[in-house]
């Protein structure tokens, strides 16, 4: 999943979230090189993930980082584990000498390319690269360029309870309508309908764009959610606040499953990676479904986003960061499969390595995989914090019934065509 990146300047970075990262990210970098830096003629590495909140991803990334230097005795990598914010934190490092060599980023931020934040990696891909799908190639290309290597695919859909949906005589709904119907009818003094967030958005409004149909932004890089037919989703997702059928304010948000497992509501916007915790926590009684067409003959919609390894340009071992990024997500197919299903679980990216994952083979995970191949949507690479800010700003806006809709969106469109001309130049 990913955590839109906010722009902080260079003196709060170093005033500020150095200071929260000390315990948290410093404390929990692990290096293979004993003396935890450079020694002799040794290269180290620093390699930032995010905290996966599955149980034993550190350890396996750990791992994974000890068997690259074993191959390659002359660089050792030292793992950032960073907790928290990591878009802020890394966006922020990014502005300093402090900037890891290697990163991921979640939905892919062609911005970085554009300020030569990241380096281009298409030696890297070699004979693989026919191996990677489509929309791993594709969401990671500017201007005819690769500037990033798939980690893991994530899909993210809806969970609903089958037992809860068929005492109350519902099938999994086809339409919006049918979604705000089932909600209202699922909401008792106990529980509600749907849980999409703390904040009753979270993803619920891009994706309802998308069941139009429509864009957010188009490849050209122009602004559509300002459109008559996004206007008209929004404006309908409003019913969902109205009807009071969200579980608003839970204690963790969207991507944490345990709103659904804990049965406070009946339905929840989540990801693939939860499904484990899922299956234990209710056995065989949840389903999976995408995100309603907004209408009959319309389009359903599963967002399809995931994590990217990324070198920085800036970085001062660029050939040596290009050439672990190679090992760990090219070369290696046993431990990308490792890292796709064996911690939580997630798609590899490699048509090779997602044909040897049995996990996503039968079930729920198998039609989810399929689902996505029909359904599934990117972000588009242009949607940065400040271009999601200003949809999701007015979109909370719309749906809560503060302000003219039509005004409200065009507005927002305004500002993210503003944002979106700065990111490419224009």
């Amino acid at each position: 999943m990913n955590t839109p990146a906010p722009q902080i300047d260079r003196r709060r970075f170093l005033t500020g979230s150095l200071l929260i990262a000390a315990g948290a990210v410093v404390s929990t970098a692990c290096s293979t090189d004993p003396t935890g830096g450079s020694s002799g003629g040794r290269t180290t590495l620093n390699v930032w993930y995010h905290a996966y909140g599955e149980a034993g991803t550190q350890q396996a990334v750990l791992r994974y980082a000890t068997a690259f230097t074993k191959a390659n005795p002359d660089i050792a990598v030292k793992v950032t584990w960073v907790p928290g914010d990591y878009a802020g934190k890394l966006y922020a490092s990014l502005l300093t000498d402090a900037a890891p060599d290697v990163f991921e980023i979640g939905d892919f931020d062609e911005g970085l390319a554009h300020r030569g934040q990241i380096a281009p990696l298409d030696d890297l891909y070699g004979d693989a690269k026919a191996d990677f799908n489509a929309a791993a190639l594709d969401t990671v290309t500017v201007e005819g360029k690769l500037y990033g290597v798939k980690m893991i695919d994530d899909v993210l859909m809806v969970y609903y309870r089958k037992s809860v949906l068929a005492a109350a005589g519902i099938t999994p709904p086809t339409t919006f309508d049918g979604l705000a119907a089932a909600a209202k009818a699922l909401s008792t003094g106990k529980s509600k309908g749907l849980y999409l967030g703390t904040d009753g958005t979270g993803d619920g409004p891009a994706i309802a764009v998308m069941s139009t149909g429509g864009e957010l932004v188009t490849r050209e890089g122009k602004v559509a959610f300002g459109s008559p037919q996004a206007l008209e989703a929004l404006t309908a997702f409003k019913r969902l606040h109205d009807d009071k059928s969200l579980l608003l304010g839970f204690t963790t948000d969207w991507w944490d499953p345990s709103a659904f497992t804990q049965g406070m509501a009946a339905m929840q916007w989540c990801g693939l990676w939860a499904m484990p915790a899922v299956r234990t926590a209710l056995g065989d009684d949840f389903g999976v479904m995408p995100w309603p067409a907004f209408r009959e003959g319309g389009t359903p919609v599963l967002r399809v986003g995931g994590w990217t390894s990324c070198v920085n340009a800036k970085g001062r071992h660029v050939d040596a960061a290009k050439k672990f990024v190679q090992w760990l997500w090219v070369q290696n197919s046993d431990l990308q499969r490792d890292f796709a299903e064996s911690y939580g679980l997630h798609v590899p990216p490699r048509a090779s390595v997602a044909a040897t994952a049995t996990k996503l083979t039968t079930g729920p995970a198998k039609e989810t995989v399929d689902l996505a191949l029909k359904y599934g949507r990117h972000n588009p690479g242009t949607w940065n914090t400040a271009v999601s800010t200003a949809f999701n700003a007015a979109a909370a806006k719309i749906a809560t019934g503060q302000g003219d809709p039509a005004a409200l969106l065009a507005d927002a469109a305004g500002k993210a065509q503003s944002e979106i001309d700065k990111q490419l130049g224009r």
